[in-house]
């Protein structure tokens, strides 16, 4: 069968050959054993009912090979045989554009040159999928391909529960991913309920189909990094030869070294997994490679005498690095982390002192002797990052658990009062107060043709509109769109483009409408040759509520509430949202956030047109509202310039309290 038709078939009709694992991809590690025996025949009988009774006693003990090596059911016999990237949407079989679309994203997720572990369905931080079993998605693209424009379709993490009547204006798919019962929410219930088969961790933009590869990171994290410098008194090319160290060079974390280059600093990345470090040095994400400290050390000072910008990995353990930089005294002039310590026993973080494989083996086979060794480790790292600090070191946390994984091992990372961490998260430094609470995030599109000449020129037609903004905008905005001007014109140089012929910046509500419609009018016109996708990190203004980073900047007690993220996924649903999604957990782990994301498709006609523009100013504006009913003054500053600007917004502000009058209350 051709391509169209295997996606028309679905399960296919006759049972397909066993199949082997792909020994050159990058693999996921194995998760713990988990299940008692009674619970292994539920997990096993919960993976059959995809299939008929007369394949049930082969694939049985097949799932059972599974689970039993590998600590969840991935059903390998049902991967497809063509290869899977995002094509152009014509080449989609589909009653419906917009499903199309979706298709286009869902196998952008799962590209092996974007996916850190394809054949696990994972897309990024060790466990982010976008289904949990091949069964799944070979069902999901039958739905979509064969959906109408009155259908929508129901994912239930990752389980395409089905195609129900709707209407033209709904959402093409509704996609929730673990979504738990609170008291159900731990580490220890995910293993379980996933090992299961009844639930899923879907990152952010994993289940949600709205990854782009690591150029979205590449972003956040290049204005992160250069505002960091900022605050460190190095700008423009005082940058050259002062050191950003880091870790993590797997899915989305692949993404510094690459901004690190961008920004003009020397960047030290180290990663354990050889295939990652191989993998982003061959993208050209990483410039040089480095397998022994000593001649990593050479390297650096080198670096540094010469005041050269280039990205060295070195493979091996960060913590190592942090120790010999600070025998060595070599200056780190900023310092982070961007391991997956969402997931710190599972794959996520890999400790000093256990090399890649051994660490895999013991993980899966001695999970309380590797939790020992987990906490060890994160101890010294942060013993060696604090020695940094004293020096003069800026280290912040990326938001991906370190600081809260440290504390929980016992690490001297706590401040004086003994609530807070004693370094900040990079949104409560950096990007809340400079760009998410005036509206300013991540943004991005996608050309579904597939052309490159699409793609430089939606890049033109949002350089102009940035350009007309910041003639008339004021000045508390004006760094963030000259940013955002100077990334998006050096974009296509900078070849950040890995997958779908995607484009992020950071945009305002006002800002993501403008170019919004410029594309949809091109579209209409003919000068764009297909539709257009659009869609945002969940790390962003609104739709994330997450108390360790995306919110991490609120300070009225409302941080560990989730009410935002829902009101975004429930109003961008009945503005013209094409597909949208909420998730527990993503960035930093399973019962620490909730998230949600959207897709809007456009196609050149005028309901594109409407729904974009109420979707896009909801969707930034009702994170917006939040942050300045906590009192956050930059938010209040944008809220306020927004009211003055469109009559119907009616936003209740706060009333702001003297501090001295707390101060004289007699309170016990």
């Amino acid at each position: 069968m051709d391509f169209k038709a295997q996606l028309l078939a679905g399960i296919p009709a006759t049972l397909p050959a066993k199949k082997n694992r792909n020994p050159v991809l990058n693999h996921a590690p194995v998760r713990r054993a988990v299940l008692n025996t009674e619970e292994k025949k539920l997990s096993i009988k919960n993976a059959l009912r995809y299939f008929p009774e007369a394949w049930h006693l082969e694939l049985a003990r097949e799932f059972l090979g599974e689970l039993e090596s590998y600590g969840h059911i991935y059903m390998y016999r049902f991967m497809p045989d063509y290869a899977i990237y995002a094509r152009p949407i014509s080449e989609y079989p589909c009653r419906t554009l917009h499903a199309a679309a979706i298709m286009l994203m869902i196998q952008n997720n799962l590209d092996p040159a974007i996916a850190q572990h394809p054949e696990e369905l994972i897309t990024y931080g060790g466990n982010g999928s976008v289904f949990q079993n091949w069964a799944q998605y070979l069902l999901t693209m039958q739905y979509l391909a064969t959906m109408t424009d009155q259908q929508t379709l129901n994912i239930y993490s990752g389980h395409p529960q089905g195609l129900f009547p709707s209407n033209a204006t709904a959402p093409r798919v509704v996609v929730t991913n673990g979504m738990m019962i609170p008291n159900y929410s731990s580490p220890e219930d995910f293993e379980k309920f996933n090992a299961l088969g009844v639930t899923q961790y879907g990152q952010m933009t994993a289940g949600s189909y709205m990854y782009i590869g690591p150029q979205g990171i590449v972003h956040g994290t290049a204005i992160t990094l250069m505002n960091a410098f900022r605050k460190q008194g190095f700008f423009g090319k005082e940058v050259a030869g002062k050191i950003f160290l880091t870790a993590g060079l797997g899915g989305m974390s692949g993404a510094q070294t690459k901004a690190g280059n961008i920004v003009g600093c020397i960047t030290v990345c180290a990663e354990v997994n050889p295939k990652a470090a191989i993998k982003r040095h061959q993208q050209g994400w990483v410039d040089e490679l480095f397998e022994h400290l000593d001649e990593l050390v050479k390297r650096v000072l080198l670096a540094q005498n010469e005041k050269q910008a280039v990205s060295l990995a070195y493979i091996g353990n960060v913590v190592d690095v942090w120790e010999r930089f600070d025998q060595e005294n070599i200056e780190v002039a900023i310092g982070s982390d961007q391991t997956s310590l969402h997931n710190p026993y599972a794959g996520g973080y890999y400790p000093v002192g256990l090399n890649f494989t051994k660490a895999n083996e013991m993980m899966a086979e001695a999970p309380d002797q590797f939790r020992v060794y987990v906490q060890e480790s994160l101890k010294r790292q942060a013993n060696s990052i604090n020695n940094h600090t004293a020096k003069g070191t800026y280290f912040f946390d990326y938001g991906n658990a370190f600081l809260l994984e440290c504390s929980r091992a016992g690490a001297d990372v706590m401040a004086p009062n003994g609530i807070d961490f004693r370094y900040p998260s990079y949104v409560e430094d950096i990007l809340g107060p400079l760009c998410f609470d005036y509206g300013f995030g991540p943004f991005r599109w996608v050309c579904t043709s597939g052309n490159e000449k699409d793609l430089d020129l939606t890049d033109r037609m949002a350089q102009e509109v940035m350009e007309e903004l910041k003639r008339n905008a004021p000045e508390e905005i004006q760094q963030q769109l000259q940013d955002n001007i100077n990334w998006i014109t050096a974009a296509k140089a900078n070849r950040l483009v890995v997958g779908s012929k995607a484009r992020i910046l950071y945009a305002d509500a006002e800002g993501r409408a403008k170019i919004a419609l410029r594309f949809n009018e091109a579209i209409k016109t003919g000068n764009l040759s297909a539709p257009v996708i659009l869609g945002r990190d969940h790390h962003d203004v609104s739709g994330t509520d997450s108390p360790f980073r995306e919110t991490s900047n609120i300070y009225d007690g409302s941080r560990f509430t989730a009410d935002m993220a829902i009101h975004n996924v429930i109003g961008d649903s009945f503005r013209g949202a094409t597909w949208v999604s909420i998730h527990n957990g993503g960035g930093v782990g399973w019962g620490e956030v909730i998230n949600g994301g959207f897709g809007l498709v456009l196609d050149g006609t005028e309901q594109a047109a409407e729904k974009l523009q109420n979707m896009l100013f909801y969707d930034v504006n009702n994170g917006i509202a939040r942050r300045s009913w906590a009192r956050n003054k930059e938010a209040r500053f944008a809220i306020e310039r927004e009211m003055a600007r469109t009559a119907d917004l009616k936003i209740t502000l706060p009333n702001l309290v003297d501090e001295e009058l707390l101060n004289d209350l007699e309170i016990n």
